[in-house]
């Protein structure tokens, strides 16, 4: 393993980023670095403000749920979270990246990050067979091979580049031969003549070295077993076959043959395959052991594997044997849906939002390739919203101004599909609601109302409502009535009448006199409970109905003096303009003077009023 010095080194050596748009940003680091480790310095990366990473609520969002990677928002820095082994993350795949995305909020946005894993020499070659036994005849030429297993290195790169050594080497070498696949195969070379006579068991030691630094190696023993007279070895057609295979193919179907010739007879030409490889190959494959045929035993999944290499040997009753190596590439099909995860999203947005504001944020990842793995996203027509990409990212945008009072919730279905045939889609449905803001004053029913009422009423009569409604909702809805100043005769209107700030009913505050006042105006106010609040009014007409309340009275024959005296009265209290108390006492003093029959100083007081009345109206 490599010692804490040399982490530190590999920490520092790392390279640090690389912009290539605004938005991503690369870092790389190597396996195995302590909880804690510094993977890079995300506010200089990415030219932001330590402020706008709290303010912004930054955070990491990795789509498997998988965190090797966290942010300190303090200091700006990426962290390991735990220590990250590569090969398990990505076993040979190279090269091996975390990708994430950094999301701030208020306004939402998120920038790419890939973080680039790579590997160091920490596992050593492995052998699947703790033994490697062989059944050679002791006439096998020289020149035989014997295919060998290669180690398994689960490291990469030069780390995992193998070079193998064979002891003794009395009878045989080593062959180390590449193929196509730039992988290479293992043969063990007869170099000398066997003779069961002198020697009937062979012990040899195979030893695998890796190219990391420092070397690990490993070691298996073989032993061979030297038979008696077959001098021909099988013999393949081909050194490599190669097989094409469209994944989720039914179990049981055959792929392709292998075949083998022997220039023995008898039981010495009999042949049977044999298939060798690890644990996906052989879980995935099987060899016919007579006839050479290769079908599928298992499920092929592209996504998991696009290249399987299977290695046969073919070996006869005497124990020589041949091998070859059989290439098998999948074709991508169709038969992953898109997967959306909702990211972040807000439930209520403003009436008055403006166009282009982010509602939510959606991540969708195909897992098949090619066009099978190209995704569209839409979402339902006629919506006041857009869906607009940046890589394997989403945004729901405004695309219109809103209004709450004509759609004060959208549920909005975004279906993302991919290019595959045929085509897969998956959908998620958003819950969005318009919250309201004051934009709608109250409206009357009527653009004025009128009514009336028979004098002599009772004051408190119930006279006519006034009705307005509000289209927005809640509290800006919410509408109140005020009765608007003004006079009438001179006199406050609210002397007169009443609204009540609730219903709008117009109620009488005093008995009305047909003979005195007939009819008079006013207008009430409707205002909401906005802030700022709205408001409009409207007029109403009060009419006052006449009752036959009054009886004939004698006006003639008048007396002279006292009639011209009365009317003089009259216009001195008219221009006094004093209260209505003096007035009602004066005239109370006035119907009281002696000089006159008692009905007839009523009847003159009533006069003197009611023409005072008529003059001031």
């Amino acid at each position: 393993m490599v010692s804490s010095v040399m982490w530190q080194a590999a920490a520092f050596f790392m390279i640090m980023f690389q912009c290539s748009v605004r938005g991503q940003i690369s870092y790389s680091i190597p396996e195995e670095m302590a909880k804690g480790s510094i993977v890079g310095n995300i506010s200089q990366g990415l030219g932001l403000d330590l402020k706008r990473l709290k303010s912004g609520k930054a955070r990491i969002f990795a789509g498997d749920n998988t965190e090797f990677v966290g942010l300190n928002n303090e200091r700006g820095i990426l962290l390991t979270e735990e220590k990250i082994d590569r090969e398990a993350l990505c076993a040979k795949t190279t090269p091996c990246a975390l990708h994430l995305q950094v999301i701030f909020e208020n306004p939402m946005e998120w920038y790419d990050v890939t973080v680039e894993i790579t590997d160091i020499n920490d596992n050593a070659p492995i052998f699947l067979k703790g033994e490697i036994t062989f059944e050679i005849s002791e006439s096998a030429v020289t020149g035989a091979r014997f295919m060998l297993e290669n180690a398994i290195d689960l490291d990469v790169g030069s780390n995992c580049h193998l070079s193998y050594s064979l002891k003794p080497t009395d009878n045989f070498v080593l062959s180390l031969q590449s193929q196509t696949d730039s992988d290479r195969n293992m043969e063990m070379v007869l170099q000398k003549a066997l003779d069961r006579e002198n020697k009937k068991q062979l012990s040899l030691l195979l030893t695998a070295m890796d190219g990391g630094e420092p070397q690990l190696t490993s070691t298996v023993r073989i032993h061979v077993t030297v038979l008696d007279i077959n001098d021909n070895p099988p013999v393949f057609n081909h050194r490599v076959y190669k097989a094409t295979l469209s994944e989720n193919t039914p179990e049981d179907t055959v792929i392709t043959f292998v075949s083998a010739s022997d220039a023995d007879e008898g039981s010495n030409a009999i042949i049977m395959y044999y298939m060798s490889g690890n644990g996906d190959v052989n879980d995935l494959f099987m060899v016919e052991a007579r006839s050479g045929e290769i079908s599928l035993k298992g499920s092929a999944d592209f996504e998991k594997a696009s290249r399987y290499q299977i290695n046969i040997q073919a070996r006869d009753q005497g124990g020589l044997s041949d091998s070859c190596k059989v290439i098998i590439d999948l074709t991508d099909m169709n038969d992953n849906k898109p997967m959306i995860s909702i990211v972040s999203m807000s439930n209520s947005i403003s009436e008055e939002s403006r166009p282009g504001m982010v509602v939510a944020m959606l991540n969708v990842n195909d897992l098949d390739s090619g066009l099978n793995g190209q995704v569209h996203c839409h979402i339902n027509d006629n919506i006041p919203f857009a869906i607009a990409s940046s890589s394997s990212f989403f945004s729901l945008q405004t695309e219109q101004e809103l209004d709450r009072e004509r759609e004060a919730e959208y549920n909005i279905s975004v279906i993302c599909t991919d290019e595959g045939v045929p085509a897969l889609s998956s959908s998620v449905s958003l819950r969005v609601q318009i919250s309201d803001v004051n934009d709608n004053a109250p409206v009357f029913e009527k653009t004025n109302y009128e009514a009336s009422v028979v004098e002599n009423n009772t004051p408190g009569l119930s006279i006519i409502s006034v009705k307005a409604s509000d289209a927005d909702w809640n509290q800006n809805a919410r509408v109140s009535y005020i009765l608007e100043d003004s006079t009438v005769n001179g006199v406050s209107v609210s002397s007169y009448v009443s609204v009540q700030p609730d219903s709008g009913l117009v109620t009488a505050m005093r008995s009305f006199d047909y003979e005195t006042l007939k009819h008079f105006h006013f207008r009430v106010k409707a205002q909401d409970g906005g802030s700022p609040p709205l408001s409009s009014d409207v007029t109403v007409k009060i009419t006052i109905q006449d009752q036959n309340d009054n009886a004939p009275q004698v006006l003639y024959p008048v007396q002279t003096g006292g009639s011209v005296l009365w009317l003089r009265l009259c216009h001195v209290l008219q221009m006094l303009d004093i209260s209505s108390l003096k007035w009602w006492l004066l005239m109370w003093t006035l119907d009281r003077m002696p000089g006159s029959p008692i009905n007839y100083r009523k009847l003159q007081t009533e006069r003197c009023l009611k023409w005072v009345y008529r003059m001031e109206k």
